[in-house]
C-alpha cells in the first residue's frame, strides 16, 4: 500500500508545484536550527488546511495591515516540574528526565490488568504531553505494536469518555512519532465508530483529527484517502447528523479543517470538486464562524487545485463555479454578520474572508496583502522603482503576511493547501510543534512546501 506521504513527494502534482520543482533543492540540516554563516537565507521545504455555533477557534488568516506571524520559543516548549495539569509528570518522578518518565507511562499502559480508568486517563495523557513536546522515536519503537493495541482498546472499548478521549489524542501523538506504514489499516474502522458512536462532542471532534493524520501519514493510500474524504463531506453535507451530531458547529468545522488536509495530499481532486464545493457552499450560510471559515478555506483550495492542475497538465478545470459570484456572497456575509456574529467573531471573519476573496481574485494563496508601499527609497539609497504582485509600477506590494515563526526561522504560508497542514498540526500539537518541526523528520516533510527565512542572530551593543 502506497504511504500518502511518500506518494506527495515522489510523483508530480499538487503537492508539489511547478514552481517549487524548478527551484535547486536546498542543502538539507541535521536538526540545526540555521545555516552555518546565519545569514537570511530563503529555501523550499512540500507544498501544499449551516450548524450552530461550535467552541472550535477558526482558522487564522492576517489582515492587509498585519502580519499573523505564529511564534514558538522554547518557553511555550517547557514543562513545569510542579504542573498541577498532570499532563506531563506525576508527584513521585518529578526529578525523573522525560525519558524515564515515559518510559514509567509506557510500562503503565501495557500493564492493564493493574489500572484503573482514572490511572488510564491520566497515564495516556501524560503520554501524550510527553510525546508531543519531545521527540521520542527511539524510546516507543521498541513497542509500538503493543502501545498502538492498548490505545486502539481504549478507544474501542474504554470505561470512561475522558479515557477514549486521551488515547484518541495519544494515538495521533504516536502517529506523528512513528509513522507506520500499516498503522491506517489497523485504525481506520475503530476511528470512525468512535465518530460515529462517541456521545461526547470532544471524542467526535478528535477522532476525526486523528482519521485525517492517520490516513496521510499512516500508510494510507490514495483510495483510502478518498474514503475518507467522502466520509468528511458527509458529516459536513449533514451538518453532523450522520455522525449523531446534529448541528454541531465544533464538529463539522472539525471535518472541514480534517478534509482540508487530506485533500492537500491528493494529485487531483476533479473527482470530488464539484460535490464538496456544493457543501461548502451551502455552509457559508452557517451560523457558525467558524464554519464559515473553514468553508471559505476549502473553497480556496478547490480553486487552488483547479490551478495547479492546469497548470501541471495544460488541460482545463472541470471546476464550474463563477468566482465572482463566491466573492459576492462572501462579502455579503461579512456586511450582515454584525446582526448574527460577535464583534471579535466578525472582526476575524471578515479577515479571514478578505484574504480568500484576494485570494480568488488573484489567484494567489492565503493572507497576501494588497497593501504596499513606493518602491523608491531615498532614505535606503533606492532609486529603481519595481512592481510586485499585480501592483502599479512603483508600488510595492506587502505580499505574503500569514507567517510561521519557529525560533530563528519563519515560515511563509503562501499556499492554501500549506496553510491547511499548519493548521491541523497547530491543533493536534499545540505548543509542542516547534519541537517537532525541528527535531522531527515526518513534520518537517508534512511542511515541506514552505519557503523558510533563516533570521542572523543580533548583538546588543554595549
Amino acid at each position: 500500500m502506497h504511504d500518502l506521504r511518500k506518494k506527495a513527494l515522489l510523483e508530480s502534482g499538487k503537492t508539489v508545484s511547478r514552481k517549487a520543482r524548478a527551484r535547486p533543492d536546498p542543502p538539507r540540516s541535521s536538526g540545526a536550527l540555521s545555516p552555518g554563516n546565519g545569514s537570511p537565507a530563503v529555501s523550499r521545504a512540500g507544498s501544499r488546511a449551516p450548524s450552530t455555533a461550535g467552541s472550535r477557534a477558526g482558522s487564522r488568516v492576517p489582515s492587509e495591515d498585519e502580519a499573523s506571524d505564529y511564534e514558538y520559543d522554547d518557553a511555550m516548549t517547557m514543562s513545569s516540574a510542579n504542573s498541577v495539569s498532570g499532563e506531563d509528570v506525576y508527584e513521585d518522578d518529578t526529578n525523573n528526565t522525560w525519558p524515564e518518565r515515559l518510559q514509567d507511562r509506557i510500562a503503565e499502559m501495557l500493564d492493564r490488568k493493574r489500572s484503573s480508568a482514572q490511572g488510564r486517563e491520566a497515564t495516556m495523557k501524560a503520554y501524550a504531553h510527553i510525546l508531543k513536546h519531545h521527540f521520542a522515536l527511539k524510546y516507543i519503537e521498541k513497542n509500538i505494536s503493543e502501545i498502538n493495541a492498548a490505545l486502539i482498546r481504549s478507544i474501542r472499548s474504554g470505561s470512561s469518555d475522558q479515557e477514549r478521549l486521551f488515547a484518541l489524542k495519544a494515538l495521533t501523538a504516536t502517529i506523528l512519532t512513528y509513522p507506520s506504514e500499516t498503522i491506517f489499516d489497523h485504525v481506520w474502522s475503530v476511528l470512525k465508530a468512535a465518530c460515529e458512536d462517541g456521545e461526547e462532542d470532544k471524542i467526535k471532534v478528535e477522532a476525526i483529527h486523528t482519521i485525517s493524520i492517520a490516513v496521510a501519514l499512516g500508510g494510507g493510500s490514495s483510495s483510502a484517502a478518498e474514503e475518507v474524504l467522502d466520509f468528511l463531506l458527509e458529516i459536513v453535507e449533514s451538518d453532523g447528523q450522520n455522525v449523531g451530531a446534529p448541528d454541531n458547529g465544533s464538529v463539522v468545522a472539525a471535518s472541514l479543517q480534517a478534509w482540508a488536509f487530506v485533500a492537500s495530499y491528493m494529485d487531483d481532486l476533479s473527482v470530488q470538486s464539484d460535490q464538496a464545493m456544493e457543501a461548502f457552499m451551502e455552509q457559508l450560510d452557517s451560523t457558525d464562524s467558524d464554519v464559515q471559515t473553514g468553508a471559505g478555506v476549502n473553497i480556496a483550495l478547490l480553486f487552488e487545485a483547479a490551478r495547479d492542475y492546469e497548470e501541471e497538465t495544460g488541460e482545463s478545470s472541470d471546476l464550474q463555479y463563477n468566482q465572482h459570484r463566491i466573492m459576492t456572497r462572501m462579502a455579503e456575509i461579512v456586511r450582515d454578520s454584525s446582526k448574527t456574529v460577535s464583534k471579535s467573531n466578525r472582526k476575524q471573519l471578515k479577515t479571514n474572508f478578505q484574504s480568500i476573496i484576494t485570494s480568488l481574485e488573484r489567484g494567489l494563496g492565503p493572507g497576501y496583502s494588497t497593501a504596499g508601499r513606493g518602491a523608491a527609497n531615498p532614505h535606503t539609497g533606492g532609486s529603481k522603482l519595481e512592481t510586485s504582485g499585480g501592483g502599479e509600477e512603483g508600488f510595492v506590494e506587502f505580499g505574503y503576511r500569514e507567517k510561521l515563526r519557529i525560533y530563528n526561522q519563519t515560515l511563509i504560508i503562501d499556499t492554501w493547501s500549506l496553510h491547511a497542514r499548519v493548521e491541523t498540526l497547530k491543533t493536534v500539537l499545540g505548543g509542542g510543534l516547534a519541537t517537532q518541526y525541528i527535531d522531527n523528520p515526518a513534520v518537517r516533510e508534512v511542511l515541506e512546501g514552505a519557503d523558510v527565512e533563516y533570521m542572523a542572530k543580533t548583538t546588543k551593543r554595549r
